[in-house]
């Protein structure tokens, strides 16, 4: 209500202070013609004198032009007077919808381009509420909860439908059959029992432990991003997290890391973050349609006046098929030269061009493997200072510069 009154009050005083103007601008003099006579004539009498001075003129002449000016100046005088028009000024009732107009297509324009019923929120605020929201989120179990009752086998074919009961059955007995777990997981997501997938590739990752591949762990996250309707639980994050602790390129953590990053309301890094997968494709990546759905919007929370890239011009060119073939008849020195090239190509389209913080890791970390390392860390402070402000894309950068052993 503070807010409103505020706005109202400063409203009317605008609008008093222009119609003010607008009244008083209605009456004041204005000056008539004869003041620009006066003056012309004043700046001959002035011009006369000098004449004299320079004896130009004669005194006798002087004299007679003297006289004449003079004249016209008593002429001019005598009918000068302040040209105002009684009744020009605009009407009471002109005014009050002048007013009217002022003040309702301000609150029409504050309607439409404001935020009503929201406090007003710095920047350090705004990222302080964004971190207590993601600390205080729902759990995996309670999102679980929420939702719907999971679909049951009445659906199914049959045949289908007495498979996957035996399979539930088998795995039941022997939870840690490797092959059994792998099947459920497969089938309950199938059949959108998502709940029951993700326990049952949990069980997948806990089995094979340290040989849990990457594509072990990120299928395991997606399977809880789905059991929980699309929300990506403080559960899941740490299974993203541990996903891109070994592959920082990996596109379905860093699809749904952006995804969480949109619920717990820092869009910004969001969208850099699917920007960037976007223009590191490939077109085929299962990743870009559901970025392809969502990046406007939240290019336009974050800020940014967006138009989508071309899917892929940011990648990193690898090897082409040919390439792999000559590489085959290659030296290990030759392989090394071939490897150098594409990364001087990198290098220098950064440099020029710029691109998405995937291609700044990819080119530390492949300087460093090169044993390039004063490049890297030219390149890796530099890439400190692009991604300024950006702490997802600094996290990228750091973990580069640990892969390549740089000072930090």
């Amino acid at each position: 209500m503070i807010f409103w009154l505020i706005a109202a009050a400063g409203a009317a005083l605008v609008s008093l202070v222009l119609l003010r103007a607008l009244w008083r601008g209605a009456h004041a003099p204005v000056p008539a013609r004869t003041e620009h006579d006066l003056q012309v004539y004043r700046d001959q009498l002035a011009e006369v004198e000098r004449e004299v001075a320079r004896e130009v003129l004669s005194e006798a002449d002087a004299a007679r032009v003297r006289t004449e000016i003079s004249r016209r100046i008593l002429a001019a005088d005598t009918s000068r007077a302040d040209a105002v028009q009684p009744g020009a000024g605009p009407s009471k009732l002109v005014m009050g919808v002048i007013a009217l107009a002022m003040i309702g297509g301000s609150l029409a324009l504050y309607l439409q381009l404001g935020a009503p019923g929201y406090g007003d929120l710095a920047l350090k605020d705004r990222i302080a509420f964004a971190q207590e929201l993601r600390e205080n989120r729902p759990t995996q179990a309670a999102a679980q909860a929420g939702l719907p009752p999971t679909p049951g086998l009445a659906d199914l074919s049959p045949e289908y439908a007495a498979l996957l009961k035996q399979l539930r059955e088998t795995v039941a007995k022997r939870p840690d059959d490797i092959q059994g777990q792998t099947l459920l997981a497969q089938n309950e997501a199938r059949v959108g029992n998502f709940v029951a997938a993700a326990t049952a590739q949990s069980a997948v990752v806990r089995i094979k432990g340290a040989e849990a591949s990457v594509e072990d762990v990120a299928g395991y996250a997606e399977l809880l991003v789905l059991a929980a309707g699309g929300y990506v639980s403080p559960e899941a994050e740490a299974v993203l997290r541990a996903v891109l602790a070994r592959d920082v390129e990996n596109g379905t953590a860093r699809y749904y890391w952006g995804l969480m990053l949109v619920q717990t309301g820092r869009p910004d890094q969001a969208f850099k973050m699917w920007d960037g997968l976007l223009r590191r494709g490939p077109e085929d990546a299962p990743w870009i349609e559901p970025i392809l759905a969502q990046i406007e919007p939240i290019a336009e929370m974050a800020g940014v006046d967006y138009t989508v890239p071309e899917i892929g011009v940011g990648a990193l060119r690898g090897p082409s098929a040919d390439d792999i073939e000559a590489a085959q008849d290659m030296t290990p020195a030759q392989r090394m030269e071939m490897i150098g090239s594409m990364v001087d190509g990198l290098s220098e389209r950064l440099a020029t061009q710029g691109g998405p913080v995937e291609d700044w890791s990819r080119l530390i970390s492949s300087l460093g493997v090169l044993g390039q390392t004063d490049r890297a860390q030219a390149i890796y402070d530099n890439a400190l200072e692009v991604f300024a402000g950006d702490p997802s894309a600094l996290d990228e950068i750091f973990r580069a510069g640990e892969r390549a052993s740089l000072a930090q």
